[in-house]
């Protein structure tokens, strides 16, 4: 063989498995922030996530947004609860079909996901993916949000998700590194918490506390019964198990988590509510 056709089959060769490897090569693994934000606050986590991320993001837009008063949402929502009825979202611009994990963002409402993502969750199953559900709320409603997204998509992965009351979202940015870096979502160490220490009865000073941080609330939190303790880097985090009223009257138990800064002049703090 002479050099020119020789060279000219070696070429050919080494173009064809170039092309070879690029078909068998593993597409890299894709990731969507996608989030429903009705004030903002819901928004601000989810461009927190992309920016540590570097995932694509979108916002879910609602055909007749809720735009209302604070009243008029309440309006609006129970009588779609009590109809049965939901909002109609405008088509999402991503294929979801393209990305393997989902970081699915929304407030709380009613103790549940907000209706738009209700919307959501009913048109899109998310069948095989990983999702890692995030949320704003005025007291909880992680763990009951997080639970009600596992029965609505049983054939979706939900890892554990990032909760943040909206009276506290300057804190979210510490908060959502240190949650990204524990489940292995980014690169980088986090510390691991100690346990809290075993719950015992309340003492006059740690009901202080408790009223400090919740006494303000614009809802009945409950009274303190037992709590448990542990020191963490920004001063002490509370347990407490709390006698309180359910939505329907009845006497229920909750766990109420307060953080009682070491820093000069801070007030005690709730952080989430677990019902």
């Amino acid at each position: 063989m002479n050099k020119p056709l020789f060279t000219l089959v070696a070429l050919a060769m080494t173009i064809v498995g170039c092309a070879s490897n690029k078909i068998t090569e593993p597409e890299a693994t894709k990731s969507l922030v996608l989030y429903y934000s009705q004030t903002g606050t819901t928004k601000a986590v989810a461009e927190e996530l992309q920016k540590h991320l570097g995932a694509d993001i979108e916002s879910i837009e609602v055909e007749n947004p809720y735009n209302g008063t604070y009243a008029e949402t309440i309006e609006r929502c129970q009588k779609e609860m009590q109809t049965g009825e939901l909002p109609a979202l405008k088509p999402l611009q991503s294929d979801v079909s393209r990305y393997d994990t989902i970081y699915l963002g929304y407030p709380v409402w009613f103790g549940t996901y907000a209706r738009p993502m209700l919307a959501l969750v009913e048109q899109n199953k998310f069948e095989g993916k990983t999702v890692i559900p995030f949320c704003t709320f005025g007291s909880g409603g992680l763990n009951a949000t997080t639970n009600d997204l596992r029965k609505a998509l049983p054939k979706t992965n939900i890892r554990e998700g990032y909760g943040v009351r909206t009276a506290r979202i300057s804190k979210m940015p510490k908060e959502l590194d240190y949650f990204l870096k524990k489940n292995g979502f980014i690169a980088g160490e986090a510390a691991e918490l100690p346990d809290f220490s075993e719950q015992k009865p309340v003492t006059e000073d740690e009901k202080a506390i408790f009223d400090a941080a919740c006494g303000s609330y614009q809802f009945p939190l409950g009274t303190p019964v037992t709590v448990g303790s542990r020191s963490i880097e920004e001063g002490t985090e509370y347990k407490y198990t709390v006698a309180a009223k359910g939505m329907d009257g009845s006497d229920v138990m909750t766990t109420i988590y307060v953080i009682d800064s070491k820093e000069d002049g801070a007030k005690p703090e709730f952080t989430q509510v677990v019902r």
